[in-house]
């Protein structure tokens, strides 16, 4: 990853704080440079302000499931879950029952 495209992400954010993709973004960016904290404040500050952000639901929870907050994974993929049934989005349904069901088999459930 660039720390010009990092940047240009956190420049975008001064003019658009409360931008979801612009958030997304950032906490994907984040995540792959290995900053967790900074990707997991990201995450939770879009989903406060934008809940329906579908795309956020299966990233989060696979953060969590890295940083091991199982617990957390999973309400965020049942939240995800929830919202993909009510806005009839069926990719993000099925990508959330599957990593929901993968961790639940990995912890036994």
């Amino acid at each position: 990853m660039s720390s010009e495209r990092l940047d240009k992400l956190l420049d975008f954010l001064k003019s658009s704080p409360n931008d979801s993709f612009l958030l997304f973004a950032l906490a994907k960016e984040y995540e792959n440079i290995g900053q967790i904290d900074q990707a997991l404040l990201h995450y939770t500050k879009l989903k406060e302000i934008d809940s329906k952000y579908i795309g956020l639901y299966y990233h989060l929870g696979k953060l969590y499931e890295r940083i091991q907050e199982e617990i957390l994974a999973l309400r965020t993929y049942k939240e995800g879950i929830n919202l993909a049934k009510e806005l009839g989005d069926f990719h993000a349904l099925s990508e959330l029952n599957t990593a929901k069901t993968n961790l639940e088999m990995t912890l036994g459930n």
